[in-house]
């Protein structure tokens, strides 16, 4: 082990030169590559060595194991998921992430710095969100983790207003949760908070082809609770039809009444790069807390996402987080660690590649990136719309695509259709059921995707339909 540790250590420009160009090879033949696997993976018997192989041999044997099987998730017909492309900045940067290899933990530069990259990144999204910087935020893995922070800190301030320390005493009794289309991720937050999916009080939407709350039925309940505090969570950008909740209504109904305003806008807050689609997120500053997903509609590599909570409860949140056992660690009231702010102590400088990415393509870069997807959006869309085989289940509102197959009597054929389309390798989109119909999601929001490529897709849409007939 030692001779190969010590052989790796010397000849480290080597293996990265191999990496180097096998990287560049992949990113110059991603659009070729297939979006999706249709054969079973069968693993070989494989043993722990007892010395190793050495790099450069790992790498052979990962080329001949695995490189084979890995898909195109980040190129331009990877349509699943909300799953962005990485830009070449954020690449550069995650690159230099693993190889600085830093722990962000304090602002005061005691230790190293990388908290105070993580600061100015966090200031840079802000200005291109055109959020106001009374947020506090973080990076964390992803929407869930960002959901999980910001709902624990709501917990908090939830249980503050019933007279309680509920990181210090626990949840004794059920705390409203009010929503009306919340994401997967903010449910298991709940589930993880110990708050439990049955205080979730489900409001109504507005109307049957939308996702958003129903105001009216959103202030109902919240007389209903006779002034007791709650948890609203709302969408910026449902998962199915990117549908947007009222928020310059939700701001006048916190002005009336006391509750926790969180906002899951895990890649819809994007629309606020562009002054076609920002008056979606108009009035979302008034928020007590925000998701954002980096990896989605920033097009940096996963994971990361940001959490931002407003700074008046910074407090509430080290109370959340704080290592109060750790005397180690430092005072969590004494000065500002991202050890008190979020879940995890351990962390990489996920902030780097979105501060690469961001100095690098800056607010013209974003507004063109979330203009075009909107664009060839909108563009899919009006092909399934004009379509004899296919057919819209709600309005294009931003860069997903919710269609499924024309004709009732085929709804039984539309998994079918879905697998055998992403058994091409050619396109991947994923499944849903919406408005009591079995349905197709096809999210645009990489910065490679173009209009050759939908046209490709659709082509391919048309060929599986006609051996389904």
């Amino acid at each position: 082990m030692k001779e190969h540790l010590n052989n790796d250590s010397a000849n480290i420009s080597h293996l990265l030169d191999i990496i180097k160009k096998q990287g560049t090879e992949y990113l110059n033949s991603l659009a070729d590559r297939p979006t999706s696997i249709n054969t079973p993976f069968v693993s070989e018997q494989i043993n722990l060595p007892e010395f190793g192989y050495g790099g450069e041999e790992v790498i052979r044997i990962f080329n001949k194991r695995f490189e084979p099987i890995m898909v195109g998730s980040s190129g331009p017909r990877y349509l699943g998921f909300v799953t962005g492309g990485s830009t070449p900045a954020s690449i550069a940067g995650d690159w230099l992430t693993t190889i600085y290899d830093q722990n962000p933990k304090s602002g005061k530069g005691q230790g190293d710095i990388s908290a105070n990259i993580e600061f100015e990144t966090v200031k840079l999204i802000l200005e291109l969100l055109e959020l106001p910087d009374d947020f506090l935020g973080g990076f964390v893995t992803g929407a869930t983790m960002s959901n999980f922070t910001c709902l624990a800190v709501a917990r908090q301030w939830l249980g503050k207003e019933k007279g309680r320390d509920i990181a210090k005493e626990g949840i004794s009794e059920g705390l409203k949760v009010l929503t009306a289309t919340p994401h997967s991720s903010s449910i298991k937050s709940l589930s993880l908070l110990g708050m439990g999916s049955n205080n979730i009080l489900k409001i109504e939407t507005d109307g049957n082809d939308r996702e958003a709350i129903s105001i009216k039925d959103l202030e109902e309940q919240i007389i209903k609770l006779n002034n007791e505090p709650f948890i609203l969570i709302s969408s910026g950008g449902t998962v199915n039809t990117v549908d947007f909740d009222d928020f310059m209504e939700i701001k006048k109904l916190k002005e009336k009444y006391k509750f926790w305003w969180h906002i899951d806008a895990a890649f819809g807050g994007f629309a606020a790069c562009s002054e076609h689609y920002k008056h979606l997120v108009k009035d979302w500053e008034y928020a007590d807390s925000i998701t954002i997903d980096c990896h989605k509609w920033l097009n940096v590599p996963y994971e990361s996402a940001l959490f931002l909570v407003k700074e008046e409860y910074n407090i509430l949140q080290v109370e959340t987080f704080q290592n109060s056992n750790a005397p180690y660690l430092g005072d969590p009231l004494d000065d500002f660690s991202y050890l008190n702010f979020l879940p995890e102590n351990s962390r990489r400088l996920k902030a780097l590649p979105a501060w690469f990415t961001l100095m690098a393509y800056g607010k013209e870069g974003y507004k063109e990136i979330v203009e075009n997807n909107v664009s060839l959006a909108r563009n899919f869309g009006r092909l399934v719309e004009n379509s004899n085989d296919f057919k819209l289940l709600a309005p294009v509102r931003l860069n997903t695509v919710c269609f499924t197959l024309k004709h009732d009597e085929k709804q039984n054929e539309v998994g079918k259709f879905l697998e055998m389309l992403n058994d091409t390798g050619k396109v991947f989109m994923t499944p849903t059921f919406y408005n009591q119909h079995k349905g197709i999601r096809a999210a645009f929001v990489n910065w490679k995707t173009t209009e050759t490529d939908v046209q490709l897709i659709f082509e391919t849409m048309n060929e599986i339909i006609k051996q389904l007939k």
